[in-house]
């Protein structure tokens, strides 16, 4: 028995992430807040030439069981990484981001599952100011942002996806955002079972 699986996860950029004064391009029309991605993704390189989204990570994965027993498995998927537009007046340039390698390795194997996971990222188009600790206080530079999805295929139970918040960046309100996801993953499940989808099991877990 064959069993697929894929996890996207989208970079973008909306107002109330903007602050302080890396606020003052997009206020001012120069640079553009991002529209949230839509409850399904049917193409990430269509939403990309929209100019949708900064950075995406797409993993897909499948295991074939045999037997009872996993008996082989393979992996696929890339990093997409979007470009800046910047707006003054009539004209308009658009700049390429900078994506890294992506980095995917070995999968872990056991006799119940196999787990993938996959980082992707890079650097944006386009320099943006910083806050530094030294004189004069602010760094002109280009972000760079990564992203970091793990896919868990069990032998009995199927897929399951694990998302994992705080690393390798560090993020100060890491479980506060994980339980967030958590939420919103559970209101779009009860809409997903009203309309006859499948249920599926939501837990989170820190250490």
């Amino acid at each position: 028995m064959r069993t697929e699986a894929a996890v996207t996860s989208i970079s973008w950029v909306p107002s109330e992430a903007v602050t302080g004064a890396t606020k003052l391009p997009f206020e001012s029309g120069i640079a553009h807040y991002d529209e949230p991605p839509p409850d399904v993704i049917e193409d990430l390189a269509e939403l990309r030439e929209g100019d949708r989204f900064r950075f995406a990570n797409h993993l897909q994965a499948w295991t074939e069981v045999k037997d009872g027993r996993i008996v082989d498995y393979g992996q696929a998927g890339e990093g997409l990484i979007g470009s800046t537009t910047l707006r003054l007046g009539r004209r308009r340039a658009v700049f390429q981001a900078v994506p890294l390698p992506d980095l995917q390795p070995p999968p872990v194997v056991t006799a119940e599952k196999v787990t993938f996971v996959q980082t992707a990222g890079g650097r944006t188009g386009v320099p943006a100011p910083r806050r530094v600790r030294r004189a004069p206080f602010v760094q002109f530079s280009a972000p760079l942002a990564w992203t970091t999805v793990a896919l868990e295929i069990q032998q009995f139970v199927g897929d399951a996806v694990m998302a994992v918040f705080g690393a390798p960046v560090p993020m100060d309100d890491h479980a506060g955002k994980a339980v967030e996801a958590a939420l919103a993953m559970h209101a779009a499940q009860g809409k997903s079972t009203s309309d006859g989808g499948t249920r599926a099991c939501l837990s989170s877990s820190s250490g």
